[in-house]
């Protein structure tokens, strides 16, 4: 029994979800809101969790040709033969199905439209067509993995405002250097799936520049909640170590031939996101104690 429980998890990337429901609790917390968020923060992200999930699993039953030949996949439990596809497609229909119930009951249709809208975003769009279309896959579908803190904001403000929109664009522009640091190490595996990702389309030197010029313009984009007002010291002090901090993996990768450094800056972007997004929460409930003495 725990075992299929765990092989169901793993449908649902839960690691994944829980960097993305980080994400989403911060634009939650930093929405205007005329008491502590407690319901969308325990339904609100129960609901984009399950969604989340669902579309995890559709990525896992759109892929599964090349989870078979990719080693990091073949352990996944689709491709294990541990789930059928039928009963993944149930999973995902009734997890979609429950995720959306609670966020139209117990927040909002706007929150609902735009979650839904990110799972055919990252389910559809990218998995079945641009994966496969265009080495800059990750870039014109990493809007749909960015909208979490925006989905955070609309389930206690009920509307869409720039604040949020920034911080779907700092994730935006994170997800290019994180994504193609991981598959800088993993080429081999893309190569022979014939995904046309960066480093095999384009050669390692140029995806490692890209990530070094996207890890530049993160450092300037990570810095806009200080400049427009929406942060204070605390955040820049901490984001401009991590930045920099990032900016040292992308070089030391950009000069270095050890395959080892694309799976150390892999890492450390994770680390940074989570990084960020907590400056921010810490940052802005440090202004609010000030603001109450």
């Amino acid at each position: 029994m725990m075992s299929m429980v765990r092989d169901y998890l793993e449908l649902c990337k839960p690691r994944v979800v829980m960097l993305m429901i980080l994400t989403s609790i911060v634009g939650m917390c930093l929405a205007p809101s005329a008491s502590f968020p407690l319901v969308p923060l325990i339904l609100g992200n129960l609901g984009i969790a399950c969604v989340a999930g669902a579309a995890a699993a559709l990525n896992h039953i759109a892929d599964q040709r090349i989870d078979k030949i990719m080693g990091r996949t073949q352990h996944r439990p689709i491709v294990q033969g541990k789930i059928s596809v039928k009963n993944s497609v149930i999973f995902s229909v009734l997890l979609c199905t429950f995720g959306m119930g609670i966020l139209l009951i117990y927040i909002n249709t706007l929150t609902a439209l735009l979650t839904f809208l990110s799972l055919i975003g990252y389910a559809v769009f990218y998995t079945l067509y641009l994966k496969h279309a265009t080495p800059q896959n990750i870039v014109i579908g990493g809007i749909a993995g960015a909208a979490p803190p925006l989905l955070g904001w609309t389930a206690v403000a009920g509307f869409v405002s720039p604040e949020p929109l920034l911080l779907v664009l700092i994730i935006y522009v994170w997800t290019p250097p994180h994504f193609w640091s991981l598959a800088i190490y993993r080429l081999e595996d893309y190569a022979k799936a014939n995904v046309p990702m960066l480093p095999h389309t384009h050669s390692v030197g140029y995806t490692k520049l890209n990530i070094v010029l996207y890890t530049v313009l993160l450092l300037c984009v990570s810095s806009m909640p200080y400049l427009v007002g929406t942060s204070g010291i605390i955040y820049i002090v901490g984001i401009t170590i991590a930045n920099f901090s990032f900016l040292f993996y992308a070089l030391r990768l950009y000069f270095s031939k050890e395959k080892q450094h694309a799976i150390a800056t892999f890492k450390y972007s994770i680390t940074y996101l989570g990084i960020l997004f907590l400056l921010l929460l810490v940052d802005h409930y440090y202004l609010l104690y000030l603001r109450g003495k």
